[in-house]
């Protein structure tokens, strides 16, 4: 399953429930059976009362989880072309069902994000109550090289950020340092990435009967003030006024062909992420433009039900196998895109991955 569960004991009989991922050769790719225990192990601890607090975390020095495990996916959409698999539906309720119950969860979720954190991994990270990120961390939606698009509740969350910069990196798969993501909301606390096990100590020391509030919030304050020295320069926000007149654009159309004329930018890291646009699916711009769009005003149920549809939809189209084969299986890194040019995808195609992809009632209705 690659997925471990502990509890420890602390003051006053309280307990810390700590689940990790636990599958580092792959990044700690979430699977289906690692999303649906840990849904359960979810439920058992917050029925026992005993549960103060649970710690997210991922095994391996590498990533805490660098998203979902697109191949298995890909696999059973070869076997199934044109259609839903049974694993697709199957996977994507549960994950999208996981994201929010991380959202809702009555108990303190302190997630640690080092390393990698991207695709499935962000929607984890960006359900816990308090997330964690390191020197090490990476932060990204890297779909537009998969021939996805930016899910998890990336609607919801990406929109949050100031101006056009949830937009620019959710077109381009760009990354965040850990001091971006503190500085743009997508982050709580920085620290250190050999703190985890004082702050776990920490944890268990707490008197959680009693003002359990301010004494997390001073453990957390002690050990980000021991961390200060080592947070990474951030890059984004600085950069917000020049990515905000850029994407000042009618359409994914335009924002693409803003975006591209950056591929030479003196400042490398806009010219690495304007190459990532230019290497990435045409399709995936339209469907982030029109998704962000439509999410606006959405709440979070209403993002991930919205999600999930095209989630669903993506399956059933040639773009994300063709970029997983390319990216993630055979590893030429030359997908041949069914719609190579971002000027000529129909509409048509790209309302159908907002349409309805499953029978009866939305299995995420209840959400």
């Amino acid at each position: 399953m690659n997925l471990s569960f502990e509890e420890l004991i602390g003051v006053n009989g309280a307990h810390i429930g700590i689940a990790t991922l636990d599958a580092p050769k792959s990044l700690n790719a979430l699977s289906l059976p690692m999303i649906e225990a840990l849904l359960d192990k979810l439920d058992a601890w917050e029925r026992n009362p005993r549960i103060a607090c649970v710690v997210l975390r991922g095994n391996g020095p590498k990533a805490f989880c660098a998203g979902g495990d697109v191949r298995s996916l890909v696999e059973a959409c070869r076997a199934h072309p044109g259609e839903v698999p049974a694993l697709a539906a199957r996977f994507f309720e549960a994950e999208y069902r996981l994201d929010y119950r991380l959202h809702c969860y009555s108990r303190p979720v302190i997630c640690w994000g080092h390393g990698y954190v991207l695709g499935g991994g962000m929607g984890l990270l960006q359900g816990a109550a308090i997330r964690v990120v390191t020197p090490s961390s990476r932060l990204a939606m890297p779909e537009v090289s998969i021939g996805l698009y930016p899910d998890v509740g990336a609607g919801w969350f990406y929109n949050r950020l100031p101006g056009k910069l949830g937009l620019f990196l959710a077109l381009t798969g760009a990354q965040v340092n850990g001091s971006d993501a503190v500085e743009l909301g997508l982050a709580d606390r920085f620290l250190r990435d050999d703190q985890q096990d004082a702050l776990i100590d920490g944890l268990v020391q707490l008197n959680w009967q009693e003002d359990s509030d301010l004494q997390l919030i001073s453990l957390l304050r002690a050990l980000e003030h021991e961390a200060v020295a080592e947070r990474p320069a951030p890059r984004w926000l600085a950069r917000r006024a020049a990515i905000d007149d850029l994407l000042d654009v009618h359409g994914p159309v335009h924002a693409w062909k803003a975006i591209a004329r950056w591929r030479d930018h003196a400042d490398s890291d806009l010219a690495k992420a304007a190459q990532n646009l230019i290497g990435g699916c045409p399709l995936t711009a339209h469907l982030a433009w029109h998704q962000l769009k439509r999410a606006r005003q959405m709440s979070l149920p209403d993002v991930l039900r919205m999600e999930y549809g095209m989630s669903l939809n993506c399956c059933r189209h040639p773009e994300f196998s063709e970029g997983v084969r390319a990216r993630l299986v055979d590893k030429d890194n030359t997908p041949h895109w069914h719609w190579p040019d971002v000027a000529a995808i129909p509409d048509a195609v790209v309302n159908a991955h907002f349409s309805r992809a499953w029978d009866g009632e939305h299995p995420l209705a209840d959400l």
